[in-house]
């Protein structure tokens, strides 16, 4: 008997209606009602535990958005020991994604040898740590630690949390959940910036500590992942982290079996001499060059300089027009969420990609034409446009969606190794884009700079059309199994 049968079985068996016989499976009642009940069952506890993880992702927005209203406050302090010139604004603003680099490093370590329950709950003490430097900073060597101990933490929960998020949820969720990684990200960003318009830069810290505090409580009360539990050996405790994340009346053995037999297929712990299995490097080579390809979208040098772009373009207030820009992510990254496991991966991808390269290519012919001698400067609705196109586009696309395939795609058995290596190059991406960022307006002119990000984004879609499978609706090992087929 394979899986699904076994599956069907099990489902009439639990709904009471005996030991189904050879052939009677589907009469005695219709699957999709077995399954509906199935989905009802597992919701709430999911959701819960699904929640207490994405606060780490909170966290992370926080920390991203923290630089953009804290930086006009410390670049204009009166204390001549904090207060920071243009390079230290810049290694302020960017220094968070070494630390990130580093944390991503760190994560990969973690969730193979403490699971991924301990390394979430362990990645909130730099958070913490760092925000109270930042607090107590009496030197711009202290902002620099304390940023960067956020960025450590960052980066392990950029890792940890869509991998503890894509081995509890059920596929018929799972772009829900993982999609909301991303919209709790553009949630902090917002919530730093509203936050922003009214505290100055200790107290913002103060608020921004708040998170990760909540996470480390909430995450006591929550379980290790099944997949991490059955690939420790440890059946029972997998079997009753499932029904709590399903619902003690769930029938869970199916689901049970199915995992174990993968994680028995794939032989164990992650060795290097495994980069030679296609299930291998080939999802390893597909996350990194997502990660690749979203920095290369030039989003975190917008997101870091925002108030900067629309002073730039001459809009009289940055700060609201910062806080516009964290609206617009947070409308339309839940968008995305909602319409995910509908829509699929791939179609969404590409209208990320067609929107963000005509957004882009528009900013760069609003600079232009603001470089010229006699500028007309009534474009400047040009350049506001431009820029909710460009957030909507990513939103709802290149923003979720590299996070959430790669803790779709890659193999249970390196995704330690494997996501700290896409999440080593995202963050070290976003460091090279982010601290050269002015350096490629002053080289490049503004107009080149946001052309050759438009560029960029072409070359995404051609990516995407050619190379990203489409992983709506699949099983973890489904997913597995299309790469080991390849």
């Amino acid at each position: 008997m394979d899986f699904e049968e076994e599956r069907r079985g099990l489902l009439q068996a639990e709904a009471g209606q005996g030991e189904p016989g050879p052939g009677q499976g589907e009469q005695d009642a219709p699957l999709s009602e077995q399954e509906l009940y199935l989905s009802k069952v597992q919701n709430g506890r999911l959701y819960l535990s699904a929640f207490a993880a994405v606060l780490g992702p909170l966290s992370f927005g926080f920390v991203l958005g923290y630089s953009s209203p804290a930086i006009p406050d410390l670049t204009n302090i009166d204390d001549p020991r904090l207060r920071l010139d243009t390079n230290q604004a810049s290694w302020f603003g960017s220094i968070v994604t070494i630390g990130a680099a580093v944390g991503g490093l760190l994560g990969g370590w973690m969730v193979q040898r403490l699971g991924r329950k301990l390394s979430l709950m362990a990645s909130a003490v730099p958070f913490v740590c760092g925000f109270t430097i930042i607090v107590a900073a009496q030197s711009v060597w202290m902002l620099y630690v304390g940023r960067a101990l956020t960025g450590l933490a960052s980066g392990v929960t950029s890792l940890v949390v869509p991998l503890y998020i894509s081995e509890t949820a059920h596929e018929r969720v799972r772009g829900l959940l993982g999609s909301c990684v991303q919209l709790m990200v553009v949630l902090g960003i917002m919530g730093v910036y509203l936050a922003g318009l009214v505290l100055d830069w200790r107290w913002l810290a103060v608020c921004s500590s708040i998170p990760p505090t909540l996470m480390l409580l909430c995450m006591c009360f929550m379980p290790e992942t099944p997949r991490y539990l059955l690939s420790c050996g440890r059946r029972r405790e997998a079997e009753e982290a499932l029904r709590f994340l399903r619902g003690p009346d769930a029938p869970v053995e199916w689901e049970i079996a199915r995992i174990e037999a993968a994680v028995q297929e794939q032989g164990g712990s992650f060795r290097l001499s495994d980069l030679r299995d296609p299930g291998v490097f080939k999802p390893l080579l597909l996350g990194v060059l997502l990660m690749v390809f979203q920095q290369m979208t030039g989003i975190n040098a917008i997101m870091f300089y925002a108030e900067s772009i629309f002073e730039q373009a001459h809009f009289q207030n940055g700060d609201l027009g910062s806080v516009l820009v964290g609206v617009v992510q947070v409308l339309f990254t839940a968008v995305a969420a909602v319409i995910m496991d509908r829509a699929g991966r791939k179609v969404l991808l590409m209208v990320s990609g067609v929107s963000m390269a005509l957004s882009t290519a528009a900013f760069g012919v609003y600079f232009y034409i603001l470089e010229q001698p006699q500028p007309q400067t009534q474009l400047a609705w040009l350049a506001l446009l431009s820029m909710g196109v460009f957030i909507t586009g990513f939103a709802l696309g290149w923003g979720p969606i590299p996070w959430l395939l790669m803790s779709e795609i890659l193999p249970v058995n390196a995704r330690g190794f494997a996501g700290a290596a896409c999440v080593l190059t995202n963050w070290t991406m976003a460091f090279v884009i982010t601290k050269n960022f002015q350096d490629m307006m002053t080289l490049l002119t503004s107009a080149g700079t946001f052309w050759l990000f438009s560029s960029m984004c072409v070359l995404n879609l051609f990516f995407t059309t050619f190379f990203v499978p489409e992983t709506k609706g699949k099983t973890l090992e489904q997913i597995e199994a299309i790469f080991r087929r390849a």
